[in-house]
């Protein structure tokens, strides 16, 4: 050999591949042009990250830089050099040998116990090929840390040796499996020359040696089952585990565990372990704000602990100010070599281009979940199935979790973070702001066109349409319901924009749905922009109309009766303005309801005449209601009997055609008003009756705030007869619902009885606690006790 090739055969493959590119007089950018290799694989491997090159990439560089026959020769054994093992020390930890354990894995405590459970079951132990676990999740959730404790703790149990082997599936060149089986063998003592160059012949060889061991093989970092598959080697008393991004869902027979963020309370611990338990303890409630900026997220935490163990005069606001600003959050989550954004980002450019901008693009949906729909919407796909593909491709690499509502999907939040980055990065203004409009006004379409299902069979609505997100009025709830944050930030979003008719088709849609779903904010937001786009149009009815629906939402569910009182007054105006004669008779209807026990009786008659005048029975009949309600608070007792047994017969079912959940709802607060003048009446089992169906029919259609009531009736009821624990359960019940609807003097009112009946029973102190849970809330309103409505007591 001449000291020229002595000289090469002991440089490095890094060394001597940087050595001819600088000979031939390329850059990276030429060499890769000129051999078809990536610019980031030949950085890699200039650098000695990329240490094994497959023999096809080395051949491919061979034209360009110019190589003679012997320079290509030891370049190649540069190259295989880099893959062989170190000299052995320890027979079976020939080859990769375990990294460190961390001395503060905190949170995983259940998942260590599924593995351990893996390790030791004994029916898996009997089978033919030995026990996989695969470990997936989002970036950064220490999958790598899990196996290693795993691999570490379980020492005893694998006599027969720990092996730890990176697939490198994130890197531009993921380990080759024949490559990963080469490494296996000369762990178990063969030598190289005895190794056979086929990988189906590796494989087999692999399989027969480990047939009678007892071994843990740690797969890191794997790119896909096809690169996995040829490794699952190991006999019946083998364990292998595999950590990766993607969920590997090809592959049969392996015990799954998907990793997920932190608790608050894991989350908490970690950083206590890592910055001390009492500088949390000190600033806990930014401790907890911390956490939560970290999206709980295991390697955001580390970061952030480092960050501030290494800067003990910080105050732990210092950071939380810093990771506020959702601009700079990313960055301000690094430590050295530690950045959240570079994780993040392997797993990206595994995308498909296709799948790359569905996940930038979801970065618009306002709330947190979202749905095919609003993906193929951002994407203009042909249809939902084909953007289903993308949203499946994101889910399998972790980029994206399954929600807890089926068929829809949800970012982590810094991975959301993450694509608002590559959003404003990749795509122009002009295309974000189109594809954020398509979002807008297929959600605020698609809300119109599901309120439009809870319309009353009156021959004055108009009639529903089928979507592709539903087909009929259980659909559309269920849509309605899910999207709620989604359509509601969107009809704002086209508000601003300037789009009123829009805007006033929604709310009118949404009408009769408001008193089956939502919230009470929900639907103020909605109807005070439909006033304010009413009178941007100068239209004297729409402004009846939604002045209207305001003041029925000030007076039912915010408990602003004067607020109420006068938008009724606006409504009135606006209607008499545009000669709308049912207007005028919703106005008089909803100023009775604000008025409360102060209304005029008159006008509950001129309710009904003008509706009868508009030719609008279904409007007749709900003043009629409200007229035999006002009779029973006034004590005529047998004059509101006859009225609501008109209008209970008016509202029941017939049989004689389709019903809409509103037609039951309508009927169901009939019964409700009813059997309050039944009660009065010592009709007290034909009222508990009404009222158990009443309820029946709001829970069969999921109206919250028809089961409240409902509930709170019957509890009265209930209580009446003596059967204190029913009593108590129903208005408990009423009382949630009424929390989750933002129904506040609801709430009061429920609690004040509720503790009434609990002194009743002889329960003092649940008495008191409700009692205290009143003022509290009563506070909230800034209400004194003189101030204090009577809301439920018949009204």
């Amino acid at each position: 050999m001449t000291n020229a090739a002595l000289a090469r055969a002991a440089k490095t493959f890094k060394v001597l591949l940087k050595e001819y590119r600088v000979r031939a007089g390329l850059t990276q950018e030429e060499l890769a042009e000129g051999s078809g290799v990536s610019v980031r694989a030949i950085s890699d491997m200039e650098r000695g990250i990329a240490k094994s090159p497959q023999r096809r990439t080395i051949e491919a560089l061979a034209a360009p830089l110019s190589l003679s026959d012997d320079e290509l020769t030891g370049l190649q054994k540069a190259a295989r050099q880099g893959r062989a093992p170190a000299p052995e020390s320890h027979g079976a930890h020939l080859i990769g040998i375990l990294p460190a354990d961390v001395d503060d894995l905190t949170g995983r405590e259940s998942d260590l116990d599924a593995l351990r459970a893996l390790s030791a079951d004994p029916v898996a132990g009997r089978r033919r090929s030995g026990r996989v676990a695969i470990l997936s999740g989002p970036p950064g959730t220490g999958k790598t840390t899990l196996a290693v404790r795993v691999a570490h703790n379980l020492v005893e149990e694998f006599p027969d040796g720990r092996l730890f082997l990176k697939l490198r599936g994130m890197s531009a060149e993921p380990a080759n499996p024949a490559d990963v089986l080469h490494l296996i063998l000369r762990s178990l003592g063969l030598e190289a020359v005895r190794i056979p160059a086929d990988q189906e012949d590796r494989v087999s060889l692999c399989r027969s040696l480990l047939q009678d061991r007892a071994t843990l093989i740690v797969l890191d970092d794997a790119a896909d089952e096809a690169q996995v598959r040829p490794l699952l080697v190991g006999g019946p008393r083998c364990l292998t585990l595999i950590t990766g991004r993607q969920m590997l869902v090809g592959l049969e027979g392996a015990s799954r565990l998907a990793l997920d963020v932190f608790g608050e309370g894991d989350a908490v611990a970690l950083l206590s372990t890592i910055v001390g338990a009492d500088r949390v303890e000190r600033e806990r409630r930014e401790a907890l704000e911390l956490v939560e900026l970290c999206g709980r997220l295991p390697l955001a935490l580390r970061i952030a602990g480092n960050r501030l163990a290494s800067r003990p005069t910080w105050p732990l606001s210092r950071l939380v100010d810093q990771l506020r600003d959702r601009g700079r959050r990313l960055t301000t989550l690094t430590a050295g070599d530690l950045d959240v954004r570079s994780v993040f980002e392997l797993s990206y450019r595994q995308l498909s281009p296709n799948a790359a901008v569905v996940f930038r693009r979801l970065s618009l949906v306002p709330a947190a979940d979202f749905s095919a729909g609003a993906a193929r919407t951002l994407i203009e796909a042909a249809d939902e199935e084909d953007a289903a593909v993308y949203l499946e491709e994101l889910t399998d690499a972790s980029l994206l979790q399954t929600s807890q509502e089926n068929g829809r999907y949800q970012f982590h939040d810094l991975l959301r973070v993450f694509a608002t980055e590559r959003l404003a990065r990749e795509e122009t203004p002009d295309v974000v702001e189109a594809a954020e409009n398509r979002l807008a006004c297929w959600l605020v379409s698609t809300a119109t066109a599901a309120g439009r299902y809870f319309h009353p069979s009156d021959g004055v609505s108009p009639l529903p349409v089928a979507t592709p997100s539903f087909g009929d009025h259980c659909g559309a709830g269920r849509w309605l319901e899910v999207e709620l944050r989604n359509w509601h930030a969107a009809v704002k979003s086209v508000a601003a924009r300037g789009d009123h008719r829009t805007v006033l088709d929604l709310a009118e849609s949404m009408h009769w749905y408001s008193e089956i779903g939502g919230t009470a904010s929900t639907w103020y937001d909605v109807f005070e922009l439909a006033v304010n786009a009413a009178i941007a149009l100068g239209s004297d009815r729409d402004e009846a109309v939604h002045r209207n629906y305001l003041s029925w939402v000030q007076a039912s569910l915010c408990d602003q009766a004067d607020e109420a009182v006068r938008m009724a007054e606006l409504a009135w105006d606006a209607a008499e303005k545009a000669g709308d004669r049912r207007e005028q008779g919703w106005a008089r209807v909803y100023l009775t309801s604000a008025r409360g026990r102060e209304t005029s009786p008159e006008l509950f008659d001129e309710a009904v005449r003008l509706f009868a005048e508009a030719d609008y029975p279904l409007g007749v009949h709900v003043a009629r209601t409200m007229r035999a309600s006002h009779r029973y608070r006034e004590g005529r007792y047998a004059e509101a009997a006859e009225e609501f047994d008109a209008c209970v017969r008016y509202f029941a079912p017939d049989h004689g055609g389709p019903r809409t959940p509103v037609d039951d709802t309508n009927y169901a607060y009939v019964l409700l008003r009813s059997a309050r003048n039944l009660a009065a009446l010592d009709s007290a089992d034909r009222a508990l009756t009404q009222c158990e169906t009443a309820l029946g029919l709001f829970r069969r259609h999921g109206a919250a705030m028809g089961q409240a009531r409902a509930l709170q009736e019957t509890g009265r009821f209930l209580w009446r007869q003596g059967d204190h624990a029913n009593a108590r359960r129903r208005l408990s019940v009423a009382e949630e619902l009424y929390e989750r609807i933002g129904l506040t003097q609801a709430r009061i009112d429920t609690l004040g009885e509720r503790a009434a009946l609990s002194e009743e029973m002889g329960d003092p102190a649940s008495a008191r606690a409700d009692r205290e849970r009143a003022w509290g809330l009563r506070d909230r309103l800034g209400r004194s006790d003189a101030e204090r409505p009577t809301y439920g007591s018949g009204s």
